[in-house]
């Protein structure tokens, strides 16, 4: 870091990447975590910005406007009052004039800077493009006007060497001319990737001369692109690894409560999907919290032989539920765990809990009251069973361990409310058929999305997570195409992703 004696603050120029946020280093992400502002430039993908936003819901990212002196005024002026100023830039920091010029500005002040380097745009597109640039490799930014294409192109002809050019689609047509005339074929081969990184990447192979026409698909391209040139390009059918994931491109509708979205979202981008967040539901504690406070001091006081969870949303009610009463899982001691699947129990374990059953089959309340004992009066001292649950969960469960000999006390742990309906774009898009799938978690997300936003196209592929759920589905009409073996949304999604990449093969390749 350089610092100056009396300086206030630090301000630290950070690289984005090329914008993908898995792509921000960890130096990045520790000096957002440090950061009292953030001068975000207007390039930088939304997605970076999104997941700053995720990480800081405390800070509002300001956008950074103005030629550099004006910038970095700005910077070293926030960067006064003591804190420490992000000034967030696409790619890498030291790649961009603009900023170099910034960091000079703000290094004749009393206010320190540090440099946190980004992945360059310039290698990590072509990269997601499946272009493998070498170890040599020419590259130019065509949106400030200077760059010596003539001399490019020669030098690029003379060593064989790929060239990337950043800029914007419509700088394309003319820096291709501009290639030509410097010597480099028309028939050389071209990559335009737009997006690049993120889930909604596209790329666009074509020839030089038909880069300078803009033809061969190149008139829809439009907005910040990568342009790669060269031999390398006619790798890109072996070498992709990004475009060829088996739910690119796929926009998938994820209707779960907001603060549960982030786990299924997650596991669909590491496919290659776009997913759209709508929240059907929304979770709130029981309108009385008598009847919890009885159940959970029922559990320090010997009441229970067994609990039954039966979800993620349970498991929660019932953590918060002690920190509220100053209790931990000690007061488990002596009381079995059930859990109706996977994901279930793995919020147990990360209470510190293991659970004495997990449905060995299918997971659901039928699977679980599969494996679920009988009451036996000699092995089982306490013949009671805590079941906290939704307040619209169904009677099944509780049914089977009644005939099984269990006395229950079936408790709301927590209520779900349907959640406002999503903008009208969305509600156009799910019954019009711009989702190419929808993934249900439960009966509550299939009830709630139709009520709030009609039934997803036929056209949509329908996952869902469980057999109640399927069947759910299938009450309104729903044709179900993917059902994981393990209810869980790890699984599920995986099994999504099967189904795309075998309608791919069965489609000659095509994704759709």
């Amino acid at each position: 870091m350089t610092r100056k004696n009396g300086a206030a603050g630090t301000v630290v120029f950070v690289g984005a990447g090329p914008g993908d946020p898995g792509m921000l280093t960890a130096r990045a992400t520790a000096a957002f975590a440090g950061a009292h502002t953030v001068l975000v430039d207007p390039d930088v993908p939304p997605a970076i910005t999104e997941a700053l936003r995720a990480e800081r819901p405390d800070l509002e990212p300001t956008p950074a406007t103005g030629e550099p002196a004006e910038v970095a005024k700005a910077a070293v002026a926030a960067a006064r009052s003591g804190g420490t100023v992000v000034r967030l830039v696409a790619g890498d920091p030291f790649t961009d004039d603009a900023v170099v010029k910034e960091v000079l500005a703000v290094g004749r002040t009393s206010v320190g800077f540090d440099v946190v380097p980004g992945v360059a745009v310039a290698t990590a597109v072509p990269a997601f493009a499946g272009v493998a640039l070498g170890g040599t490799s020419l590259s130019a930014d065509l949106r400030g006007g200077e760059a010596d294409l003539g001399a490019l192109a020669a030098a690029a002809r003379s060593l064989d060497a790929p060239l990337v050019l950043q800029g914007n689609a419509e700088d394309l047509p003319d820096a291709a001319a501009r290639l030509v005339e410097g010597g480099l074929p028309g028939s050389t081969p071209v990559v335009v990737t737009t997006g690049g990184s993120g889930t909604g990447q596209r790329s666009v192979v074509a020839r030089l001369a038909a880069v300078a026409e803009k033809t061969a698909g190149l008139d829809a391209v439009a907005g910040p692109v990568v342009a790669t040139v060269g031999s390398a390009v006619d790798k890109r059918a072996k070498l992709s690894w990004w475009e060829s994931r088996p739910l690119f491109g796929w926009r998938v509708l994820v209707p779960r409560t907001k603060d549960q979205a982030g786990e299924m979202s997650d596991r669909l981008r590491a496919h290659g999907a776009v997913p759209v967040e709508v929240p059907t539901i929304a979770v709130e504690p029981p309108r009385s919290p008598a009847q919890m406070d009885r159940a959970v001091k029922g559990l320090v006081t010997g009441r229970y032989g067994w609990i039954v969870f039966t979800s993620v949303n349970a498991v929660r009610a019932v953590r918060e539920k002690f920190v509220e009463l100053g209790l931990d899982a000690r007061a488990f001691a002596g009381v079995k765990v059930a859990c109706v699947g996977e994901s279930t129990a793995d919020a147990v374990r990360a209470f510190g809990i293991v659970p004495e059953l997990v449905p060995t089959g299918q997971q659901s309340s039928e699977g679980l009251l599969a494996d679920f004992p009988e009451y036996d009066d000699v092995l089982d001292p306490i013949d009671r069973v805590l079941l906290p649950r939704a307040d619209i969960a169904t009677e099944t469960l509780a049914a089977g361990l009644k005939e099984r000999g269990w006395e229950i006390d079936d408790v709301t742990a927590y209520r779900t409310v349907r959640a406002a309906p999503p903008p009208a774009p969305v509600r156009e898009a799910i019954k019009g058929g711009g989702f190419d799938a929808v993934c249900f978690t439960s009966s509550s997300t299939v009830r709630n999305l139709v009520g709030i936003a009609g039934k997803p196209h036929a056209r949509t592929v329908v996952a869902v997570i469980g057999p109640q759920t399927a069947a759910s589905a299938q009450e309104f009409g729903l044709r179900v195409d993917v059902q994981p073996e393990t209810a869980a949304v790890g699984p599920l999604v995986d099994a999504l992703a099967d189904f795309a990449a075998a309608r791919r093969a069965a489609e000659g390749g095509d994704q759709r």
